[in-house]
This record gives structure tokens, C-alpha cells and sequence, in this order.
């Protein structure tokens, strides 16, 4: 059969059997529908056999489509196999985009332990709050926060964060219950999902006027708490290494209704998922959050 068709072609077939579309295939493999319903009907006229019907929207393989299937999925899990293999015996580069803060406060510290349980690694991380548009080829995978935006694009939950209010010891001793907040200087932090109202509402308190200082990044607002400019409403995943030091407290951790939220996703392309750089980097980022992965990436 190699010898009829084209791999191309056998690529599209595969694509579109598994997600049931051509569309969806075109998308995965960056062509057009056209393209992958062209490539289709040239194998079918080559191997004298009707791969697809129509059924709805997509496309549903026929019987010799299924069977086809099973053993082009074979061949393609071993060449895969074969491909992270060699790829593993040489120079890996790891390309990251990762939200600002989680980069600062969480990826940044742990980077030196990555790069020591896998030598030969090299990593290329860029922060910014833009999501990455995965055009040229440029990361293989983004840490973002926030929902996650973009066909064709897989995104893992990351863990479950808890945002409590922060600040350094001296004005911890200050406060003892939600009220006790109203008479602190609060730090708002723009560009963020929970904020000071929702935490007040979480609690039955109005919440106070905007007064004090703002930042639009969660590490500088981490930063000057620790500092003792005010309290803080952050994330306790952000601010680990400031309250594992006692640079920063929770003074109404147990006492008060905290908020938890998933904020951040490891978001990469359908058509990535095979790159040992990726698969590599996201086991061991399962392992430091406690992650479960989709079945292509464990």
C-alpha cells in the first residue's frame, strides 16, 4: 500500500476517521477540507474501497475504514514511539509561554530542578499576558490564565488554587476577623479573576471603596504586601516561596470564607501533542501540581 499511497494521504485518513470530520482533521493538520476530502477520495479510488459515508455534519468510517484504522493507529503509536526515542537521545529545547506571574512565582524557582532531572534540556521561556498563537511554530506549549482561547488547541487544568487575603507578620497581628480588613490598606490587583468584591461577598461584607495602590500583576501585588504596603487577595500557589520564608501570612485562613478557582491551563496544539519536549515537560508538571494528563500525553 505504501507504495499507492501517499503517507499525506494516509495522515488525513487518520485524522479524519479519529475525530469523525474533515474539518476538524484539516484544522489538526493545518490544511484545508478540501484538501483532506481530496487526498481521501485519491485512496479510496487507489485501494478500490469507500473509506467514509456522511452521517449528520461529520463523516463516520465504513467498515473497511474501521478496520483500516486499527492498524494505520498501530503503525502510527509506533512510529511516534520511535520518533521520541531518537529525539530523547539528543538536545531537547523546550519552548514555554507562560502568564507573567506564574512565571515569576511558581515555573522560574523550579526550572533548576526540571533542567537537573533532565539533562540535555534547554528551555526558552517568554511571559506575557497575550495568549500564545502557536503561528511559526514558536512554543510548544502555554501556561495561561484564564479560559482558554483557540481551535485546535487541547487545555489541561491545572491545580486548584486558593485565594485568601495576605500580608507581611506585624499587620497580620492586626487582624482577626473579615471586619478587621476594612480599617487595612487593600492592594488591588487588575487583570485578575477574583477580586477584593467577590471575596467581601463571599463573607457578607459590603466591600470598601478601591483606595490604596493597584498593579496589574499579581507578583507585583505579592511583592509589596511582603513589603508591608497593605493586604493582598492572592493566589496561596503564587505566593508559596514568600509565605514558605514568613515574608507573608494568611491571617484569616480557617476563619473566613476563602475563594478556590482553577486560574491556570497548559494549553498546547492537537498537532503537538507528540513532541517528546512537551510530553516530557508536562509529566513533569503533573508531577509538581498532581496533575492527571489526557491519555496522549501520559
Amino acid at each position: 500500500m505504501s507504495l499507492r499511497v501517499p503517507l499525506s494521504a494516509v495522515r488525513s485518513f487518520e485524522a479524519a476517521a479519529r475525530r469523525r470530520s474533515f474539518k476538524d482533521a484539516a484544522a489538526e493538520l493545518n490544511l484545508t477540507a478540501s484538501a483532506v476530502s481530496h487526498a481521501i477520495r485519491k485512496m479510496e479510488a487507489s485501494l478500490g474501497v469507500t473509506l467514509f459515508e456522511r452521517q449528520g455534519q461529520g463523516v463516520v468510517p465504513t467498515a473497511a475504514g474501521e478496520a483500516l484504522l486499527e492498524h494505520v493507529s498501530r503503525a502510527f503509536d509506533e512510529l511516534h514511539r520511535g520518533l521520541d526515542l531518537v529525539a530523547a537521545q539528543g538536545p531537547q529545547l523546550l519552548r514555554l509561554h507562560c502568564a507573567p506571574s506564574l512565571a515569576a512565582q511558581w515555573l522560574t524557582p523550579r526550572l533548576a530542578r526540571f533542567l537537573a532531572a533532565h539533562p540535555g534540556f534547554e528551555v526558552r521561556l517568554a511571559a506575557g499576558m497575550d495568549y500564545a498563537r502557536f503561528v511559526g511554530d514558536e512554543f510548544d506549549a502555554d501556561l495561561v490564565y484564564g479560559p482558554p482561547r483557540g481551535e485546535g488547541l487541547v487545555a489541561v487544568p491545572l491545580c486548584t488554587e486558593t485565594v485568601t487575603p495576605l500580608c507581611d507578620p506585624a499587620r497580620a497581628a492586626r487582624i482577626r476577623r473579615p471586619e478587621d480588613l476594612l480599617d487595612q490598606v487593600l492592594i488591588q490587583s487588575d487583570n485578575k479573576q477574583v477580586r477584593w468584591p467577590l471575596w467581601f461577598a463571599r463573607n457578607g461584607l459590603p466591600a470598601p471603596r478601591p483606595l490604596g495602590v493597584r498593579f496589574d500583576r499579581s507578583f507585583l501585588a505579592i511583592a509589596a504586601a511582603a513589603d508591608g504596603l497593605g493586604v493582598a487577595l492572592e493566589s496561596t500557589l503564587l505566593a508559596e516561596r514568600e509565605i514558605a520564608s514568613g515574608r507573608l501570612v494568611a491571617p484569616l485562613r480557617g476563619l473566613a470564607q476563602d475563594v478556590t478557582y482553577v486560574g491556570h491551563y497548559l494549553v498546547y496544539p492537537a498537532t503537538t501533542r507528540r513532541r517528546a519536549p512537551l510530553r516530557v515537560f508536562a509529566r513533569w508538571l503533573a508531577q509538581e501540581m498532581g496533575l492527571v494528563l489526557p491519555e496522549d500525553l501520559a
